[in-house]
């Protein structure tokens, strides 16, 4: 990747806020180029005092249950992701003057001469899997890549580790980008963007400016979803490179400078000679997996992307047909007595829970969980016309209960009020009794887990383990 110029790094004091991945992993590089490290944490348990231990033979300080107090004599901030900008530590380090910056910002400015450029992506919904889909396309264009950033490997590992690579798929969240300030990509896209964070952000506003960000600078193409305007408006304000194009994608037939949708085919009108006229055939709706709407918007965001470094359409094809879809996201559990059960608890909002239920003709809903302040009225009203029927779980029910009382009346409820362990197995025969052959029982929460479960991967393997235990007993 080229030398570096860390010079700057050498016996600056910087304080690293969060002893969890991405701060230990700064922590280290940081202290790796000569900083004088201070990792605090508010917490102080046994966990804490055992990673606490580990970073301590290195060289690096650490002080545990005080994530308030600014060391004296610090010179840079450097924070993990999910820490509010409204933060005790925050507020002192900006009337001591002194810059706050996340491990994204802290791997941008390590990067060296010759260094991989960046092909980012954000939004509320999907970055994950089409920064995966992105990586996909890359490695069938023989390029050396990764999927890195909120996923996988911390991304300052990733910059200075010993692999080269030729370009990164970089999934940006809009806490990493709150606090990345001089990243600039090659390409980037904003997915789409719905309420989600406000507690984080403060408003819908702040939380649009920060996804917005993703875009400062771009020398390519902003690529963004010509059915969410707001994405557009993002790009309208972004301060971009001389030459750089504002890319479209769509479900629909694309107009020129647009991917989008002709006749169940893939089609680019952006990166083609004479754009007017052409079109070149990418990949077919078949190729995506799984083909639902929504993840066909991403296999559009990630071709463009690819497009505009310049990878060929057979690369595109192929690199969408290796892909495979992490777990429970919209992930095909069983058919049992000719009904259809699909996973998607990694849809904990209502924007995800929508594009999921958008997939399916005739669906019973599992739903309900911690709703983190949403409202679920335009979810339901949005829907209601493809549910047979629902079963409420969770400690925010009510709410998805009383949004289908007055938006679909007509669909039978099944409002199960239990927490044990044996909940899930109770929501799926419920659902199981609701369903008709040709049905698709589909668990889609719009809420978080952690009111009943760990995360949501928990929560899906439990639906997974009771969908299993039906078609046992239906054998």
């Amino acid at each position: 990747m080229g030398s570096r110029q860390v010079t700057s790094w050498q016996g600056m004091n910087i304080t690293v806020a969060g002893l969890g991945v991405s701060g230990i992993s700064a922590a280290r590089a940081l202290a790796g180029f000569g900083a004088h490290v201070t990792v605090v944490d508010g917490g102080d348990s046994e966990a804490h005092r055992l990673r606490a231990a580990e970073v301590e033979g290195q060289g690096i300080a650490v002080r545990l249950g005080d994530a308030e107090t600014l060391p004296e004599g610090t010179d840079l901030v450097v924070t993990s992701p999910g820490w509010k900008p409204s933060s005790p530590l925050f507020e002192a380090a900006a009337a001591a003057g002194v810059e706050v910056i996340g491990d994204v910002e802290v791997a941008w400015r390590l990067r060296g001469p010759g260094a991989a450029p960046w092909l980012a992506i954000t939004g509320t919904n999907g970055k994950t899997t089409t920064t995966q889909m992105l990586a996909s396309i890359l490695k069938a264009a023989g390029l050396r890549t990764a999927a890195v950033g909120n996923i996988g490997t911390p991304i300052v590992d990733v910059v200075l580790g010993e692999q080269e690579y030729d370009v990164l798929a970089v999934e940006l969240s809009s806490y990493q980008l709150h606090w990345a300030p001089s990243v600039r990509a090659h390409s980037a896209a904003v997915l789409n963007l719905a309420p989600d964070h406000l507690d984080w952000h403060g408003s819908m506003e702040a939380y649009a400016a920060d996804k917005g960000r993703i875009y400062e600078g771009n020398t390519v193409a902003c690529v963004y979803n010509v059915a969410d305007k707001a994405t557009e408006d993002l790009v309208v304000e972004a301060d971009v490179e001389e030459g750089c194009r504002a890319i479209g994608f769509t479900l629909g037939a694309p107009a020129p400078s647009m991917l989008g949708v002709v006749d169940g085919i893939l089609v680019d009108r952006a990166f083609v000679e004479n754009r007017q006229k052409n079109a070149q055939e990418l990949a077919e709706v078949s190729d995506v997996n799984p083909p639902a709407p929504h993840n066909i918007a991403n296999a559009l965001a990630a071709a463009a992307l690819a497009r505009a470094f310049g990878v060929e359409p057979r690369a595109v094809r192929d690199g969408l047909r290796n892909f495979r879809p992490d777990a429970h996201r919209i992930a095909h559990v069983a058919e049992v007595g000719g009904v259809t059960y699909i996973d998607d608890s990694k849809a904990t909002n209502t924007h995800a829970a929508e594009a999921s239920l958008a997939a399916y003709e005739s669906i019973v809903w599992i739903a309900g969980g911690l709703a983190k302040g949403a409202t679920f009225d335009e979810l339901v009203a949005t829907s209601a016309k493809r549910l047979r029927g629902a079963v409420l779980i969770g400690a925010d029910r009510e709410l998805i209960r009383e949004a289908l009382a007055r938006h679909a009346p007509e669909v039978p409820v099944v409002d199960l009020d239990r927490t044990d362990t044996g909940a899930m197995l109770a929501a799926v025969r419920e659902a199981a009794r609701l369903a008709q052959p040709g049905d698709t029982v589909l668990l889609a929460p719009a809420c978080a887990s952690m009111d009943m479960f760990v995360n949501y991967g928990k929560r899906g393997d439990a639906f997974a383990d009771a969908v299993r235990e039906l078609a046992a007993e239906s054998a």
